[in-house]
């Protein structure tokens, strides 16, 4: 056997330095506070460490409540799981209260909004209904959302805006519900950005395809409109992996074509994991110019009520005493 030319490096000539001198990224100022029974949700919030994933759940309250004290746009771009999980009355609350103030959807978002305004129920077995076909052919949700198309195109209105006035329209003891009738009746833009056969609309009889394409193209360039205020305000992309990002860029690359400039502006993607387009459209290269942006993991059914609850308490102490701004 033959043996190797090396030894055990020497450890006598090594450069060390005080610890005192060391930027460290954790220090003890940072750490969390304990609870004490009977405190308050801002006292939670203050108590979080103010270090990763609450450092950014907190960073996030921060920069909605300025938007809002400021009177800077916030966007709420969302996939439909926010609504199939039960949060349109936290969202219509935020629009309500001047919080959020434009909405977009992708187009499995209406057919969700639609049916809790028509009949308190969504979310159908897929894994139940796939096998005899039977998914996707509720005859209400086909034929009122086809008629809601044709009302845009008679119109001259946007997809969201013709569900939401129809819902409106056709259910007013019930628009409570919806996030696009209450958008419509508080006068909120809420836009629609189809993909074309993605959604189970697509397979009725009564769909018009020509009239959706034109009032979703319609919807992206309200969208875009929306974008191209967006300076010093808040965008956030909830629960969509592919289309919303997409679509975000694209606003932000043609309002800046144009002439707009949004450059300090705060985005934050919210989902389970984190995929490559939200992190790229979103967070990082729309705000590559000196904006902030923030990704936090997490299920929308727990992430979107505490934010919405650290905002309301932070906007109604003007100060922002109670959270760690």
């Amino acid at each position: 056997m033959k043996k190797h030319d090396y030894s055990p490096i020497s450890l006598d000539s090594l450069s060390t330095y005080s610890l005192s001198d060391r930027k460290s990224k954790v220090s003890s100022n940072d750490f969390a506070t304990p609870w004490n029974a009977g405190g308050g949700l801002a006292d939670f919030f203050k108590r979080l460490p103010d270090i990763l994933g609450a450092k950014d759940l907190t960073g996030v309250v921060a920069s909605i409540c300025d938007a809002r004290r400021n009177r800077r746009p916030v966007v709420m771009a969302m996939g439909a799981h926010v609504i199939k999980v039960g949060l349109n009355p936290v969202v219509v609350d935020l629009m309500k209260r001047g919080v959020v103030n434009a909405v977009a959807m992708n187009g499995a978002g209406i057919i969700h909004d639609f049916e809790l305004a028509f009949s308190g129920k969504t979310s159908e077995d897929v894994d139940a209904a796939i096998g005899d076909g039977s998914f996707g052919m509720a005859r209400e949700t086909g034929v009122f959302l086809s008629e809601a198309v044709k009302k845009a195109g008679r119109e001259g209105l946007g997809l969201g805006e013709a569900v939401g006035r129809s819902i409106l329209e056709g259910f007013p003891n019930r628009a409570y519900t919806s996030i696009t009738a209450e958008a419509a009746r508080l006068g909120i833009p809420v836009t629609v950005h189809i993909a074309m056969g993605t959604d189970i609309l697509h397979m009725h009889p009564d769909f018009d395809p020509a009239a959706a394409g034109e009032a979703s193209h319609r919807d992206f360039r309200i969208f875009a409109s929306v974008i191209s205020d967006i300076e010093g305000g808040v965008y956030m992309n909830i629960g969509s992996a592919v289309i919303l990002p997409e679509v975000f860029l694209k606003a932000v690359t043609l309002v800046r074509n144009l002439g707009h400039r949004i450059e300090k502006f705060t985005t934050v993607n919210l989902d389970f994991i984190r995929h490559y387009r939200p992190m790229t459209n979103v967070v990082n290269r729309p705000t590559a110019s000196g904006g902030k942006g923030f990704h936090l993991t997490g299920p929308h059914e727990i992430l979107i009520p505490l934010i919405a609850a650290g905002v309301i308490e932070g906007i109604d102490d003007p100060a922002g005493s109670g959270l760690r701004i």
